[in-house]
Parts: structure tokens; C-alpha cells; sequence
């Protein structure tokens, strides 16, 4: 029976795999060969990686690509934090209502969330319009269309997430443990280094390694916001698969595997730095 129920579960898992394997694995598997020949003769060649390595045009796009993902994610997860513990804290009416907000707000993205931006903050935008008229400081001169136009716009969208994956890991710092300190006279700082931090930790560590994934892989935002005009990785291997004149596949196929890379590099780094404060932790 046991060997029946088993094929029966494989069977359903049947179409699952099938989409990974043509949508996942195939993609991955021809991005990976393409990156690796040299255009035009289909011969193997590492060219494409040592043309994005040895130019300023490629290495700007990855240096703003990892300015603007590190801190949206970092100043998101900051945010979030005090949302989630508001969250925890909260009734359960206000509570439904909060999580409800921010599963709307965090699908808010992508062209609308430009469109949304532009039509707040651009040249003729309301709050800069009312800041140019009340002369108010920073917005009456606000350009959008800049590195730091790019980054409000990640870190709208990176907040609601980043509340959603965070607030689950407040519900494991009980009233029991902060009556058990409260006890024993320690301090708030205390209670939240001691007890509270290392409780939701884990979770801060994945959370960033989503939201920095979430941010280096962004494309219709900025791409509506300044089309071709800023370097960032997404834009520049669109332009490579979508070029109206010459597309360079080859290399295109190098700029993703480099930005699968930094994905897996910044989740690797986050496990690493979780595994070493848990050792400490531990002593």
C-alpha cells in the first residue's frame, strides 16, 4: 500500500516537475552554454565574461545594480521591522486589516509603481508642483530620474514584503519571556540583544537575501522610469535579447549568469553570517 500511495504522489508531482525542467532547468542550462561561446563562430571562449569584467560600461551597471539592491533592502528591512513588531503588537482586527494592506501594496510594482512615482514626484509631478509653489526644501528641486529616484521607488515595494516575511518571527519572542526578564530588572536593550534579536534574526538574514534578489532583479520599474538611460543589470541583458539593430545573445547570457552569481553569492554570505552567530551564541 505504502509503494502505491507513493507512486500516486509522484504521479501528481509529475507536472511540477515538468515546469521546472521547461521553464527553469532549459532556460538556465542554454543561458549557461550561450555565455560560454564566442558570437558569431559558436566557438567556446570565456571573451564574454572578460568584455564585462574589463569595461566601465558593464561594471557600472553592476556596481549601481548592488548599490541600489544592498541599500533598499537594508533601509526596507530597517523600516519593516518596526511594522512587523506594530503588527505583533497589534489587535487581531487591526492586525487583518494591516496584512491585507501590505498584500496589496507589496503586488504594487513594475510600470504602474513608475507611472505612480512619476506622477507624485516627477518634473510635473503633485508634491513637486506643491513644492516649487510653497518653496519647500527637496522637493521644489527633487529630480526622479536619478540614482535616488531608482532607490525610493525599490524601497517602496521592498517594505510591504519585507513586513510580510518579517512579522511571523515575532510571534516566537513570547509574553513569557519578556516577563521572565523583566523579572530578573534587564533592561529593554538587554532583553532585545539577549533574547529578542537572536529569535528573529534568522529571519532578518533571509529576509535580506530576498529583498536583495527582489531589487537585483527589477526591470520595469527603472526601465519605465529612464528607459536605456540608467546602468543597471536587468536593463542591460534586456537591450542584449531585444536590441532593434544587432542582439548579442552570447553575451547577454554572461550579464545573467554574472547576476546569478551575486544572487547566490549574497545568499551564501547571509547563511554564513547565521551560522557564525548562532556558534557564538551558542558559547
Amino acid at each position: 500500500m505504502f509503494q502505491n500511495e507513493k507512486r500516486k504522489y509522484l504521479i501528481l508531482l509529475l507536472p511540477f516537475a515538468l515546469l521546472i525542467l521547461l521553464f527553469e532547468l532549459m532556460p538556465l542550462a542554454n543561458i549557461l552554454i550561450n555565455s560560454f561561446l564566442e558570437p558569431g563562430t559558436g566557438g567556446i571562449t570565456l571573451s564574454n565574461f572578460t568584455t564585462i569584467f574589463t569595461s566601465d560600461y558593464y561594471l557600472m551597471s553592476i556596481k549601481n545594480s548592488l548599490f541600489v539592491s544592498v541599500l533598499s533592502a537594508l533601509i526596507g528591512i530597517a523600516i519593516a521591522l518596526l511594522g512587523a513588531y506594530a503588527i505583533h503588537a497589534a489587535g487581531d482586527r487591526i492586525k487583518k486589516f494591516y496584512i491585507t494592506t501590505l498584500n496589496m501594496t507589496s503586488n504594487f510594482q513594475g510600470i504602474v509603481l513608475a507611472f505612480a512615482f512619476i506622477l507624485l514626484l516627477g518634473n510635473s509631478g503633485i508634491l513637486t508642483t506643491l513644492g516649487e509653489r510653497w518653496s519647500l526644501a527637496g522637493l521644489n528641486d527633487y529630480d526622479l530620474y536619478t540614482t535616488s529616484g531608482i532607490l525610493i521607488t525599490f524601497i517602496y515595494f521592498q517594505i510591504p514584503l519585507a513586513t510580510l516575511l518579517l512579522y511571523p518571527s515575532f510571534d516566537g519572542i513570547k509574553t513569557e519571556y519578556k516577563e521572565a526578564a523583566s523579572l530578573m530588572n534587564a533592561t529593554t536593550w538587554q532583553f532585545w540583544s539577549k533574547i529578542g534579536l537572536p529569535l528573529v534574526l534568522p529571519s532578518i538574514f533571509g529576509t535580506f537575501s530576498v529583498l536583495f534578489s527582489n531589487a537585483l532583479a527589477a526591470y520595469a520599474t527603472p526601465y519605465a522610469l529612464l528607459g536605456n538611460n540608467f546602468a543597471l543589470l536587468p536593463i542591460r541583458i534586456s537591450s542584449m535579447f531585444t536590441g532593434d539593430i544587432v542582439q548579442q545573445v552570447e553575451l547577454g547570457s554572461a550579464l545573467s549568469i554574472v547576476m546569478l552569481v551575486l544572487m547566490s553569492t549574497m545568499t551564501v554570505l547571509s547563511n554564513s553570517l547565521l551560522k557564525k552567530f548562532r556558534k557564538k551564541e551558542k558559547k
